[in-house]
C-alpha cells in the first residue's frame, strides 16, 4: 500500500492546536500517511502560546510532499504582504500535491495567489476583512470546508479535523474515515456549516420609536403575530412603520421577528427538554415542520442536530 506523505508548513504566530492536527488525525489512519512539520527555514517558531516548536525539516520538504497543510495563525500576525521566504516555500509545492489550510491559513494562500479565481473560506469572523483584501476570492463563509480542484480551505480552528477527514474518507472511503474518528474521539461527519456557530446580534435600538413596538415582539414571541400587530402597537400604519423599522434596524420587521425566533428555538434547544414541536409552538411557528424549514434555511443544520451538538453533557 503506498504512503501519502503529508507536510505540515508551521508559521511564526501558528496555533498549536491547530498544527498538531494533521499529524493526530493523517496519524490515525492505520499507516497510510506519514506526516512530518516544517518551517520556512528550518529554524523553530514562535506560537500564539508562550512556547515556541523547534520543528525538524525546512522548506525542503514541501518537495516531495503529497499533501502539504497550512495550518492557521493568529490574526494579528497576518502580513499584510507575504514574507519572501514564506512565499518561496509555498513556490516548493509541487503541481500535483494536494494543499489543505485551517482557518487563517487562507490568508496565507489567497496572498500567494493560489486562491485566485476559486471558492474558499475561513473563519466567520474574518469574512468581511478576508472578502475586502481577496475580492477575486469566492468566499463562502457558511462552510466548514470548501474544496476547488487541489485545494481546500476549511474554517476556524476544529474544522481543520473535519477537513482532514475528508481527504481521509476520499483517499481510503467512509470506513476508514470512520475509524480514525473514533479513534480520536470525533464526530466522523459533523452536520451543517459554520452558520450555526455564527454570532448574530442585532442593533440595540432602545430609545428609538420602535423599541416598544420590538419589546412587545420578544415578550410575546410565541404568539402568531406578523406586521399589522407590531405598526399597531408603534401607532403607525404598516407601510410607515415598515419604512422606519427596516431603516432602524437594517432588516424588515418580518425578518426580525423570524431571527428572533430563531434565537429563542435555539436557546431553548439548548436549555430543555421539550421536543421540536414544543419548541416551535413556543416560539411562534405553526408546526414543526416550519421550525425545521427556517431552522436549517437560517443555520444550515436542523433542530436536533443543533441539540447534539450544543446540548451541554449531561444536561
Amino acid at each position: 500500500m503506498p504512503v501519502t506523505r503529508v507536510a505540515v508548513l508551521a508559521l511564526d504566530g501558528v496555533y498549536p492546536f491547530e498544527l498538531g492536527i494533521p499529524s493526530r488525525l493523517f496519524g490515525a489512519a492505520e499507516g497510510r500517511y506519514t506526516v512530518a512539520t516544517c518551517s520556512v527555514d528550518g529554524n523553530p517558531v514562535a506560537t500564539q502560546s508562550d512556547f515556541d516548536i523547534a520543528v525538524t525539516h525546512g522548506p525542503e520538504l514541501l518537495d516531495t510532499a503529497d499533501i502539504v497543510v497550512i495550518a492557521s495563525i493568529a490574526p494579528r500576525r497576518l502580513p499584510a504582504e507575504l514574507p519572501e521566504a514564506t512565499r518561496a516555500a509555498l513556490a516548493r509545492i509541487p503541481d500535483t500535491a494536494r494543499i489543505v489550510s485551517i482557518c487563517t491559513g487562507a490568508f496565507i494562500l489567497a496572498a500567494a495567489g493560489l486562491l485566485d479565481g476559486r471558492r474558499a473560506t475561513t473563519h466567520w469572523e474574518l469574512a468581511s476583512y478576508f472578502s475586502a483584501r481577496y475580492p477575486e476570492v469566492g468566499l463562502d463563509a457558511d462552510v466548514l470546508f470548501v474544496e476547488d480542484g487541489r485545494i481546500l480551505t476549511s474554517a476556524g480552528a476544529a474544522s481543520g479535523i473535519d477537513a482532514c477527514l475528508h481527504v481521509i474518507r476520499q483517499e481510503h472511503g467512509s470506513d476508514v474515515a470512520s475509524r480514525v474518528a473514533r479513534q480520536c474521539v470525533v464526530p466522523p461527519f459533523r452536520e451543517g456549516g459554520q452558520a450555526q456557530y455564527i454570532e448574530r446580534p442585532l442593533p440595540k435600538l432602545e430609545g428609538t420609536g420602535l423599541s416598544d413596538a420590538r419589546a412587545w415582539a420578544l415578550s410575546n414571541i410565541g404568539e402568531p403575530f406578523g406586521v399589522k400587530e407590531l405598526a399597531a402597537v408603534a401607532g403607525q400604519s404598516v407601510r410607515s412603520f415598515t419604512r422606519h423599522f427596516t431603516a432602524e434596524a437594517g432588516v424588515s420587521p418580518g425578518q426580525w421577528v423570524l431571527q428572533q425566533r430563531i434565537l429563542e428555538a435555539q436557546r431553548l434547544l439548548e436549555t430543555s427538554d421539550q421536543s421540536v414541536d414544543q419548541v416551535a409552538a413556543n416560539v411562534g411557528f405553526s408546526t414543526g415542520t416550519s421550525l425545521r424549514k427556517h431552522f436549517r434555511n437560517a443555520l444550515s443544520t436542523t433542530p436536533r442536530a443543533y441539540r447534539n451538538a450544543f446540548r451541554p453533557v449531561g444536561g
